[in-house]
């Protein structure tokens, strides 16, 4: 059985405040036993390097922590100081292997926009990434949904051009789930015939189209899901507010 936690939208921008939510959610994760901690992107607000110096200090666990950037990430600062690489453009892409099971954490930003893409190269070594160990079972990761979730607001800035994506995933039967971040909410659906899991905000949890009350509620607890596959390949999801 492997167990792991997802997180997603800290959104650290310095403040105590929102650093005081990440906390939170990292506290109750390090104290579990748990075999990893995904964060799918907006780990930063503003993309500055403060933030991510922040981010390093609060994302630090006895966990393997596996990341991948959204919309208000910036990948130089992102790269240089979370992964202590040079701070170079391209998308990051990584695959990391824990507890006899693959994370391929993609990069769905598009640099100085909100909405997702998946470009060629991340498209093509998506797909080589999961030709490899093809009896391992994977997630495929990143931070904006590639379907409609029913809301207006994250629907215009969701993962476009996912027909190519839909494809990779399909030739691979081994991909259990995509996961994913950016609406704030947790959801639950499809996506080429896997499930589609989106992890709540830990900085906000969005409000649905009819509830009322604006776009996010900035005093809702912060959420993270539990992810669950079982010995028998059966996957089960658990959201959680800390």
């Amino acid at each position: 059985m492997i167990v792991f936690a997802q997180l997603s939208d800290t959104h650290l921008d310095t403040t105590d405040e929102r650093a005081e939510r990440a906390a939170r959610v990292m506290e109750h994760v390090n104290d579990l036993p748990v075999d990893a901690v995904l964060v799918t992107g907006d780990i930063a607000d503003h993309g500055e390097r403060a933030e991510y110096e922040q981010a390093r200090k609060l994302l630090e666990s006895p966990h393997p922590v596996f990341m991948c950037p959204g919309n208000h990430d910036v990948r130089g600062p992102y790269r240089e100081v979370l992964l202590d690489e040079p701070p170079e453009d391209g998308p990051v892409n990584r695959v990391h292997m824990v507890a006899g099971a693959k994370f391929v954490m993609c990069d769905s930003t598009v640099p100085g926009e909100d909405r997702g893409f998946l470009d060629d190269a991340t498209i093509g070594w998506l797909d080589r990434a999961l030709a490899e160990e093809p009896g391992t079972p994977a997630f495929v990761c990143f931070h904006h949904p590639p379907v409609t979730l029913g809301i207006p607001y994250v629907d215009g800035i969701r993962q476009f051009g996912v027909g190519r994506l839909a494809e990779v995933i399909e030739r691979h039967p081994q991909v259990v789930a995509v996961l994913c971040g950016h609406a704030h909410t947790a959801a639950a659906t499809t996506f080429a015939g896997r499930p589609l899991l989106v992890a709540p905000g830990v900085v906000s949890t969005l409000n649905l189209p009819w509830q009322g009350g604006g776009i996010a509620d900035y005093g809702a607890p912060p959420g993270l899901a539990f992810h669950v596959l079982d010995d028998e390949g059966r996957l089960m999801t658990h959201y959680r507010t800390v």
